[in-house]
């Protein structure tokens, strides 16, 4: 348990992200944290340089309705610090903190408190992207603390190589049931992260590997989240509201479909949905008659396009022709009724 958020056994995959400012500075930190959780954020991690940094936990924990997880390097003490500020779980990076004295009063304050550790093994400090040093690295950290009699433990191994990360949680899978926190490190800026997280996260969790996950990308945290939310949707492991199918367009399409996709994705973006482990409803918007009916068939509601109208389908039936600047609306008014219905 990280907080109220259970990791692990089944329970679903829970989205991480992690504030960009001084922790110190309670306000901002809140700040962030609240627009995080507003986006579906459901453990943050924050940074501990220092003992200030540490107390500020206590104050943050009370204005935070999520899970607050501590960032520790070089200095165990640190850990400890945040511990007795009421922290919800600690991440102890391998690469810089490994005397095992020190490591022992961390495992002592945190079965006192009752919280996991995480062993964050990171290829920026552990000396080597190779899965089998990162591997290394983490097993090593763990035999440690099994031997202290401590097993409240989740694992990651993130390198910024998308093979490496890839390839170090399946070794690490293979040698252990502990759960797993999943990321590819310094992934990037938003276009070139959300391609390399999506396949590194995206393969391992169809490999049924993972258990919490992180899009690390140089940019709003906010976004980390909203990736996070999409990839877990599109592998259909949490259902946070309607998947848009839409064409790419070609020559053939008669409508402007992008802007018709651009408004639906807008409009449902708004509507909260309540978090459901049922299948998410499906919307098909197409742009012409090859693929479009199939599509706009098969989803719970369609639109299969043609000049200026488009047949409308709901639960595999066509319900009726709608003029192209009813589209938006006529969705909508769908979604509405199968609410009812599946939520």
């Amino acid at each position: 348990m990280v907080g109220n958020i259970a990791i692990g056994g089944g329970a679903p995959v829970a989205i991480q992200s992690m504030t960009k400012c001084d922790t110190s500075d309670v306000k901002k930190t809140v700040a962030e944290i609240r627009k995080l959780e507003a986006a579906g954020c459901e453990i943050v991690r924050v940074s501990v340089k220092d003992l200030e940094d540490a107390r500020a936990i206590r104050a943050v924990k009370k204005r935070s309705r999520v899970p607050i997880v501590c960032d520790i390097h070089f200095d165990y003490r640190l850990a400890l610090a945040a511990i007795e500020a009421g922290v919800d779980k600690v991440r102890l990076n391998p690469g810089n903190i490994w005397k095992r004295c020190e490591i022992a009063q961390v495992v002592k304050a945190a079965r006192r408190a009752k919280i996991p550790i995480r062993v964050g093994v990171n290829s920026g400090s552990a000396g080597s992207s190779a899965p089998s040093s990162l591997v290394k690295a983490a097993t090593g950290f763990i035999k440690i603390l099994e031997e202290l009699g401590f097993r409240d433990i989740i694992i990651s191994l993130k390198a910024s190589d998308v093979v490496s990360t890839v390839e170090a949680y399946r070794k690490i899978s293979d040698l252990c049931d502990y759960p797993l926190h999943l990321g590819v490190t310094a992934a990037g800026p938003f276009d070139s992260g959300i391609v390399k997280s999506s396949i590194g996260i995206g393969s391992l969790l169809l490999d049924g590997i993972g258990d919490t996950i992180r899009v690390s990308l140089t940019a709003d945290p906010v976004q980390e989240v909203i990736a996070a939310k999409r990839i877990l949707g599109a592998l259909g492991l949490r259902n946070f509201g309607p998947d848009i199918i839409s064409c790419p367009t070609c020559g053939r399409c008669q409508v402007d479909l992008a802007t018709v996709v651009k408004k639906a994705e807008k409009a449902i973006s708004a509507i909260r949905f309540p978090l459901s482990t049922k299948r998410h409803i499906s919307i098909a918007i197409m742009g012409c008659e090859v693929n479009g009916p199939g599509e706009a068939q098969d989803a719970d509601i369609g639109i299969a396009a043609g000049r200026g109208y488009g047949a409308l389908f709901v639960k595999g039936k066509i319900v009726r022709r709608v003029k192209e600047k009813d589209f938006v609306k006529e969705i909508l008014r769908q979604i509405k009724k199968l609410r009812v219905i599946n939520y």
